[in-house]
């Protein structure tokens, strides 16, 4: 709807230098203007300085009258900078004047001209609107050229529930830190089906590159036109593409999976090559750089502390001897902090990929001035020998040695004399745990170790002076039948297993400090940022684990959550499906993720600007060559061709099949009696696949 006058002041202004020495009112009819003026459409909405008049028309020169009443005053209408602006907004100072809630108004000084007065005009300069913005060029390959945005106001909104100072339109908060949405195509390409001058449809074209949309707006009547951008641009890449690849890496999330919740949501996403090079050019730098300012605060904190104890552990990326990477980590048990990360590759090593991760973390630890009373590592034979060879005291880690045990003791309870072992396989466990807590020394393990023979058997007192009585007090039992008895299958295959010299050896040495439950902790950490199942690049794998190192040290202290009456929460956890065990587990608080934040305001606001003092951290790490590269690569083609062409054979007696009546039988599908030429190398699983069915 057009304002009316009294919505714009009643006068009109317009100035003619060629007809009148200075500049006057123009008088005209309420009714009869629009028809006397060309381009009224254009001046009222900024894009004319001056009003043209139609051939035949005359402008009327006010005559002075009595003192024009003042005008209403309004309040100026708040400037927005909208995201489709391609050009500054220009300054304007209004009083006394309305716009309209649709059209965008003429862009004028007003001197509180009253409706239907004759008082000359005193200033009726038009302002000058500023030069136009250079357009942004993007640069990269998959991200073709697209032009910058343009300017409109925005002025009153369209929802009951609208606050001006939510809606901004170019905001001063970064672009990573903007609020996104889901906007549909059809409600978006609304907003440029008419010209905002003639309000005429118009043309609109759209590009898209990933998640970045380009609308170009031109009006064919008054060659209106305009583009708007969806996103702003971080250097020559659309921020929106950059920040969700961010996303994607920084979280653990699969690629492909959220590909295919975009394309079940219809959502526009980018590819996996404009991902992986995200990822190399910016990702990855920054990953690096926030471990290796992170490590470096943790290592000058511990340089200047004493009674450190350090624990080391292997995590390999596949189950089995097939593991190509291994990743030893060192922790401070102290504080469930992770100190160093070492990554180490199969062909870079002759033999255990668990002693060069410990050897490399020691030379860190050495050349940051770190010393450290005692390391805890489980009990491989390199790991013991070389620690040996360095002088540094070494216990064993309790979880282990606990877990080898508790598997063999079950084993044999299941067995058909040996059922009361069942009932003292939780005891045993635990008391694995109070023997490291509760000695001083390797002598002391092993006698507390050895009473609970004496114990299973009603048995308190023991022969050893070092522990010579237990230290629970005198109870009487009520279930007299839990009691074991010298000579029974049951005690002799318990006490052959907890009188192995080799559980002795580990006992005497199981750590008297910290437990090392966090390891589990922190692996379980790893297997949602790199899993087992996806096959990772060096470089990959490696930032994938100072993600999870930053993500555990931050969240490893995190406090127990609080009900909303102020108590601790708990959670029941079933521990035993089958016997119907529950137990009561703390619930921790949510955990944060600062470190996200840091790694995307220092790829939007450093790493993109200049990326060649991130990028020289990459270059000092050694990366191993892969382990593939030793061999030759064969022809695709080749192999393929020789597979269509091998003519049908008979089986040789060399391989041992199934009969198909059997195998007919057991998957009830109909199998002809071709086989082909590969069956013969291959064995049953590639003769059923290259059946024909």
């Amino acid at each position: 709807m057009k304002p009316s006058e009294e919505q714009t002041g009643g006068a009109l202004t317009t100035d003619f230098e060629d007809l009148m020495e200075k500049p006057h009112h123009v008088k005209t009819e309420e009714k009869t203007h629009s028809h006397c003026l060309i381009n009224e459409g254009q001046y009222k909405a900024g894009f004319a300085k001056k009003l043209v008049l139609k051939n035949g028309s005359v402008p009327t020169i006010r005559v002075p009258a009595s003192p024009p009443e003042v005008a209403s005053t309004f309040k100026e209408s708040t400037k927005v900078q909208h995201v489709a602006c391609q050009t500054d907004t220009p300054q304007i100072c209004t009083v006394g004047t309305h716009l309209s809630i649709k059209t965008l108004r003429p862009h004028y000084k007003s001197a509180d001209i009253g409706v239907n007065s004759s008082q000359p005009l005193r200033s009726a300069t038009p302002i000058n609107r500023p030069s136009k913005r250079p357009r942004l060029e993007l640069e990269e390959e998959e991200e073709g050229p697209f032009g910058a945005s343009s300017s409109m106001n925005v002025e009153d909104p369209m929802d009951s529930a609208y606050e001006p100072t939510d809606v901004t339109m170019e905001s001063s908060k970064p672009a990573h830190k903007t609020a996104t949405y889901i906007v549909y195509e059809n409600c978006l390409l609304q907003l440029f089906e008419h010209c905002p001058v003639c309000h005429r449809v118009t043309d609109v074209r759209t590009r898209r590159v990933g998640t970045f949309l380009a609308v170009e707006q031109r009006c064919p009547h008054c060659d209106f036109f305009r583009k708007w951008n969806s996103q702003p641009t971080v250097g020559s890449t659309p921020a929106g593409n950059l920040q969700l690849s961010v996303a994607v890496y920084a979280t653990g999330a699969s690629f492909f999976k959220l590909q295919k919740i975009f394309r079940a949501m219809q959502l526009k996403m980018i590819h996996y090559d404009t991902f992986q090079s995200h990822a190399r050019r910016y990702i990855e730098p920054a990953i690096v750089h926030s471990w290796k300012k992170a490590q470096d605060g943790i290592l000058q904190q511990l340089s200047k502390q004493k009674n450190i104890v350090l624990g080391g552990d292997l995590k390999a990326d596949s189950p089995g001897h097939s593991a190509k990477f291994g990743s030893y980590s060192v922790m401070d048990l102290r504080t469930s902090t992770i100190v160093d990360l070492q990554l180490v590759q199969s062909n870079e090593v002759g033999g255990s990929m668990k002693k060069e991760g410990l050897k490399r973390s020691l030379d860190l630890l050495r050349a940051h001035g770190v010393t450290f009373d005692s390391f805890v590592t489980d009990q491989n034979p390199q790991v013991q020998k070389f620690l040996r060879e360095a002088n540094i005291t070494q216990y064993y880690d309790v979880r282990h040695t606990e877990k080898g045990v508790s598997k063999k003791l079950l084993k044999i309870a299941r067995s058909k004399d040996c059922e009361k072992l069942q009932k003292w396989l939780c005891s045993i466990k635990n008391h694995i745990y109070w023997t490291a807590a509760a000695s001083s020394s390797g002598q002391e393990r092993v006698a507390k170790w050895t009473s609970i023979l004496n114990h299973v058997q009603d048995i308190h007192a023991h022969e050893d002076p070092v522990f010579p009585r237990c230290l629970h007090p005198q109870r009487t039992s009520r279930d007299k039948s839990k009691w074991l008895r010298a000579g029974t299958p049951a005690f002799c295959r318990l006490e052959k297993v907890l009188t192995n010299k080799r559980i002795l050896k580990h006992v005497e040495k199981l750590s008297p400090h910290q437990e090392t439950s966090s390891w589990e902790a922190f692996h379980t950490v790893i297997q949602r940022f790199a899993p087992k199942n996806v096959v990772f690049t060096f470089l990959g794998m490696l930032c994938r684990l100072y993600l999870a190192a930053l993500h555990f040290n931050e969240n490893a202290g995190r406090p127990q959550a609080m009900t909303a009456d102020g108590g601790p929460l708990f959670k029941v956890v079933l521990s035993n499906c089958k016997k119907r065990q529950c137990s009561a587990k703390p619930v921790r608080a949510d955990p944060t993720f600062r470190y996200m934040d840091n790694l995307l305001d220092i790829i939007f606001e450093k790493v993109v600007v200049d990326p060649t003092p991130y990028m020289e951290d990459i270059l000092k790490i050694s990366i191993p060559v892969d382990p593939t590269a030793q061999f030759e690569k064969p022809d695709k083609l080749e192999i393929c061709s020789s597979f269509s062409e091998a003519p049908p054979t008979t089986i040789t007696p060399s391989v041992k099949l199934l009969p198909l009546q059997f195998i007919n039988k057991c998957w009830n599908i109909p199998i002809s009696l071709q086989v082909k030429t590969s069956i013969k190398a291959s064995g049953r699983s590639e003769i059923c696949r290259d059946r024909v069915y």
